[in-house]
């Protein structure tokens, strides 16, 4: 026992200067680098791998729009163009006389064809989707049904169908063929629906009781809840019917009513068949990018939106 006393007054008295040498044993919580920083490094690398992989083929297709032929066969993957040339952008422009290539009248049927079929399905589509989703009528599980059917059908089957109706309407070869069959479209439908039933009742119930009729109930109770949705719908809406190409391959054969991608399309098969210009093909295609991104990067922070307000207290 006296032994034991002995030791403890000896460590009391030790100096401090000697109890401070005693290693330290650092565990994983005091790590300078803890499992959960090497996690996210790991992750944010595994991300740009992603990124560089995906942006890949867009900045080779930037790229060789600005090499010469010569250059963008012998270097098809090189990222930076020995040397630069506008010779394919010219083209574009209209500033080269040895082709005629009517861009910029693509450029205006495809925006006027895309913004017509995207706020036709802006309105369509919320107006199904909200009627099959709060209105209670006979036959609404067979439509419901018939619009789900409706996904299950390739749109490869319907091309001939499509080509004779509108020919027996007299929509042939003209911008009511080329947009109306593109008003609504079943996964528009199917989105509004699911945002609208995300919607509490007691909404509904309230504007009713207000005096509010079914369509002033839609229009300025609801409608402004779905906002994400409908700029889901709005970016899908854009980017279906912008690179849209079967359906207006059917619809039209007027070299005038050409959207940009079956001009490119046509001119590819045509005046550029069997040449390799690959400058002026990805020249092209970049141009027909360019719409899309802009609109997405415009409304990107809505698009990832997941959440709606409910205007509940």
């Amino acid at each position: 026992m006296s032994g034991v006393l002995d030791r403890r007054r000896r460590q009391r008295a030790a100096p401090r200067s000697a109890r401070a040498a005693v290693p330290v044993v650092l565990t994983d919580r005091y790590s300078p680098v803890s499992r959960k920083v090497l996690v996210r490094v790991i992750g944010y690398g595994l991300l740009a791998l992603g990124t560089i992989l995906y942006l890949g083929p867009f900045l080779v297709q930037l790229a060789t729009s600005f090499k010469t032929d010569a250059d963008a066969v012998a270097n098809p993957v090189a990222l930076w163009p020995s040397p630069v040339s506008t010779a394919a952008w010219a083209v574009v422009a209209g500033d080269n006389p040895a082709y005629s290539v009517p861009v910029f009248r693509w450029l205006g049927n495809s925006f006027f064809v895309t913004v017509s079929v995207t706020l036709g399905r802006l309105i369509i589509d919320s107006l199904c989707g909200y009627a099959l989703a709060r209105l209670r009528f006979r036959g609404r599980a067979v439509v419901f049904a018939g619009v789900v059917a409706v996904l299950a059908v390739p749109g490869v089957v319907l091309l001939i169908p499509k080509f004779l109706v509108l020919n027996e309407l007299g929509m042939f070869d003209s911008y009511a063929g080329m947009i109306l069959p593109l008003f609504c479209d079943a996964v528009g439908i199917l989105l509004m629906k699911t945002a609208f039933e995300a919607v509490p009742t007691e909404l509904d119930e309230a504007a009713r009781i207000d005096g509010a009729g079914v369509f002033r109930t839609f229009w300025s109770v609801i409608l402004p809840l779905v906002r994400p949705a409908l700029v889901t719908v709005t970016i899908l809406s854009f980017q279906g019917s912008w690179n849209e190409f079967t359906h207006f391959l059917v619809a039209t054969s007027d070299p005038d009513l050409a959207t940009l991608n079956l001009g490119i399309a046509r001119l590819t098969a045509g005046d550029l068949q069997g040449s390799q210009q690959f400058p002026l093909k990805l020249a092209l295609a970049t141009l027909s990018t360019i719409p899309i991104a802009i609109v997405y990067v415009f409304f990107s922070r809505y698009f990832m939106r997941s959440g709606n307000a409910t205007g509940l207290k």
